[in-house]
């Protein structure tokens, strides 16, 4: 059995000092009987897609830069197995997004299918001779260097 006491405490804004609490936007909220929404989900969505798309750019940028590094540094052959990890990793970005995407609504947790698609060239790799395993991997993980990228960036660069 629940006290009054309790109920009223935990129902109504409490200061330790001797300044009264005027109600403010945050308290009037916690103290509504439901959770309302502060930010229509149009505005969260065109921030997903803006962000999305930054990031989609900044990896298509990365990659073209690494595959020229990698091909002047190299050999073409590299290059190539660089350039097979890092399409699959947009291709995994764009996957994660979709999920992303839909968790909201329909779904409630997100798939793994998207694991398979760094499984399957690895396999390959290992399988033919003029594919490499590590190009491919470290292909893959170009779009963890553009979250990189983009953390540091809001970290030191905010927006206003």
């Amino acid at each position: 059995m629940q006290s009054p006491y309790l109920a009223v405490l935990v129902s109504s804004p409490v200061s330790l000092s001797d300044e009264s609490i005027a109600p403010n936007q945050t308290t009037q909220q916690d103290v509504s009987s439901g959770f309302e929404d502060t930010e229509p989900d149009d505005i969260s969505m065109q921030e997903f897609y803006q962000l999305y798309q930054k990031l989609l750019v900044i990896t298509l940028v990365l990659t073209g830069i690494l595959f020229i590094s990698v091909w002047i540094f190299h050999s073409l052959n590299i290059a190539l197995n660089y350039f097979i990890g890092a399409c699959t990793g947009v291709v995994y970005l764009k996957m994660l997004a979709k999920d992303v995407e839909r968790l909201g609504g329909e779904k409630q947790s997100l798939s793994k299918n998207r694991f398979a698609l760094i499984i399957i060239p690895i396999i390959l790799a290992s399988q033919w001779h003029q594919l490499h395993i590590l190009p491919i991997f470290l292909g893959f993980l170009t779009y963890k260097v553009t979250l990189l990228i983009y953390m540091v960036q809001t970290v030191f660069i905010p927006e206003t």
